[in-house]
C-alpha cells in the first residue's frame, strides 16, 4: 500500500481544487432532451418576437433614450464612442476585423460553445443555456420598459459599419427579424462574458483560457466601434449576465437532477 508523502498530498489537493466543478449527471434518453432543447429554443424566439412587436411604434422614444444615455456618458466622462470610431474609421483593415468580431464572434462561438460543453461538459453546458434564458428573460424586460436605439440610429454622426461594409449580419439576421431598439443590455457584450467565464471553469490549458479572456474584451471593442451600443450597455449587459449566472447557479443542479430522474436512462432507447 502507497502512503502518499506530505508533497504528493499537497499536489493532489492543489490539482482537485484547479479542477472545474463538474459534477456527473445521469445521461437521459437523447430523443427527449433533444425535445426539451427544441422546445426552449422555440419558446424563447416566440418572446423574442413578441417583445419587438412591444417595440415596433417607438422609434421616437428609443431614440431620445439612445441621446438621454450618450448625454449622460458624456456628463460623467466616458462618452468615448465619437472619438473611438473617428479614430479607428480610416483604418479599414481594423474596421472591418470589429465588423468580423461582430458577426462571428458572437452565435457562431456561442453556439460552437454549447455543442462542445453539452458533449464534454453537460453541467457547464446547462448552467451556461440556464444563465443565457435567465439573463434574457431580464433583457427583454428591459427592452420592453426601456428601448433604447443604439449609436448608429441616434443621428449623432456613428458610422453603421456592420451595414456599410458588410452583407453577412444583415443576411444571417435581417433587420425584419432583428430589434433595432434594444441596444440596453448588450447581450452580445453579456453572453459572451457568460461563454467566457464556461471556458474559464472547464479549460485546462492556457489557449482556452486566452479565448476565455478574449472572448468578452473583444465584443466589447466590437460593439463600440460598428456604434451598435454604448460604453454603458456593454456594462449592463455584463451585469445582467452576471445575475443570470448566479440564478442559474442556484437552480441548476437540482433542476438537471430532477429532470434526470423523470425521464428514461439513455441505456432505454
Amino acid at each position: 500500500m502507497h502512503v502518499l508523502t506530505s508533497d504528493e498530498a499537497a499536489k493532489n489537493e492543489v490539482n482537485r481544487r484547479s479542477e472545474p466543478h463538474d459534477p456527473e449527471l445521469p445521461r437521459t434518453n437523447a430523443w427527449i432532451e433533444l425535445g426539451k432543447q427544441t422546445a426552449l429554443v422555440g419558446i424563447a424566439v416566440l418572446i423574442y418576437f413578441g417583445v419587438r412587436g412591444v417595440t415596433e411604434g417607438s422609434a421616437a422614444t428609443a431614440i431620445e433614450h439612445g441621446r438621454a444615455v450618450m448625454a449622460f456618458e458624456q456628463r460623467l466622462g466616458i462618452a468615448f464612442e465619437p472619438s473611438t470610431q473617428d479614430q479607428f474609421a480610416s483604418h479599414g483593415l481594423l474596421t472591418t476585423l470589429a465588423n468580423w468580431i461582430y458577426i462571428w464572434g458572437h452565435w457562431p462561438v456561442i453556439v460552437a460553445t454549447l455543442v462542445w460543453l453539452h458533449e464534454r461538459h453537460r453541467y457547464h453546458y446547462l448552467l451556461l443555456r440556464n444563465a443565457m434564458l435567465v439573463s434574457g428573460a431580464i433583457g427583454l424586460v428591459i427592452f420592453i420598459s426601456y428601448p433604447v436605439a443604439p449609436p448608429r440610429l441616434i443621428d449623432a454622426g456613428f458610422v453603421d459599419t456592420v451595414t456599410e461594409m458588410s452583407t453577412s449580419y444583415r443576411v444571417l439576421q435581417p433587420p425584419s427579424l432583428v430589434n433595432k431598439y434594444a441596444a440596453i443590455p448588450s447581450l452580445h457584450v453579456g453572453w459572451n462574458l457568460l461563454v467566457g467565464v464556461a471556458l474559464w471553469r472547464v479549460s485546462t490549458t492556457w489557449r482556452f483560457r486566452v479565448v476565455a479572456l478574449s472572448s468578452p474584451l473583444l465584443m466589447t471593442a466590437a460593439v463600440l466601434l460598428t456604434a451598435n451600443h454604448y460604453l454603458l450597455d456593454a456594462v449592463a449587459g455584463a451585469l445582467v449576465a452576471v445575475v443570470g449566472l448566479v440564478i442559474a447557479g442556484r437552480i441548476t443542479l437540482p433542476l438537471a437532477l430532477r429532470d434526470s430522474a423523470a425521464s428514461p436512462p439513455e441505456d432505454e432507447q
